[in-house]
C-alpha cells in the first residue's frame, strides 16, 4: 500500500495562494490515481480536485474550478494542488487519497483506500 504525507497548508490571507504536495512512497505511484479532499468542522469530507495516473484527466468541484489546479509528477513521486484566489470558505483540512487502478486515464471520486494525514488551511478575511 502507497504511504501518503500532505505538506504546504497554512494561514493564508482571502486573495491568497498556496501550494499543497502529496508525497508518495511505498509503491509505483503512477500506479495510483489521487484525489484531493477536505473536511471543515462539523462538515463532511468532500472531494475538491482529482487526477487520473497519467494525469491527462482532471476533475474538479464546481466552487474551484478555475482557483485549483491538481498536477503530478510522477518522477517525484508527488501530487500538487495550487490554490489560488483562496475565500474564507476554503478553511479545511485537505487530504489527498490514492487508488490503484490499471486505467490510466481516468479519475474516481470515490473508492479511495490510501490516505493522508491531512493538512490545515486556514484562509483569514
Amino acid at each position: 500500500q502507497v504511504q501518503l504525507v500532505e505538506s504546504g497548508g497554512g494561514l493564508v490571507q482571502a486573495g491568497g495562494s498556496l501550494r499543497l504536495s502529496c508525497a508518495a512512497s511505498g509503491r509505483t505511484f503512477s500506479s495510483y490515481a489521487v484525489g484531493w479532499f477536505r473536511q471543515a468542522p462539523g462538515k463532511e469530507r468532500v472531494i475538491v480536485a482529482a487526477i487520473s495516473r497519467s494525469g491527462g484527466s482532471t476533475y474538479y468541484q464546481n466552487s474551484v474550478k478555475g482557483r485549483f489546479t491538481v498536477s503530478r509528477d510522477n518522477a517525484k513521486n508527488t501530487v500538487y494542488l495550487q490554490m489560488t484566489s483562496l475565500k474564507p470558505e476554503d478553511t479545511s483540512v485537505y487530504y489527498c487519497a490514492a487508488k490503484s487502478t490499471y486505467v490510466s486515464s481516468s479519475y474516481y471520486l470515490e473508492g479511495y483506500r490510501a490516505w493522508g494525514q491531512g493538512t490545515q488551511v486556514t484562509v483569514s478575511s
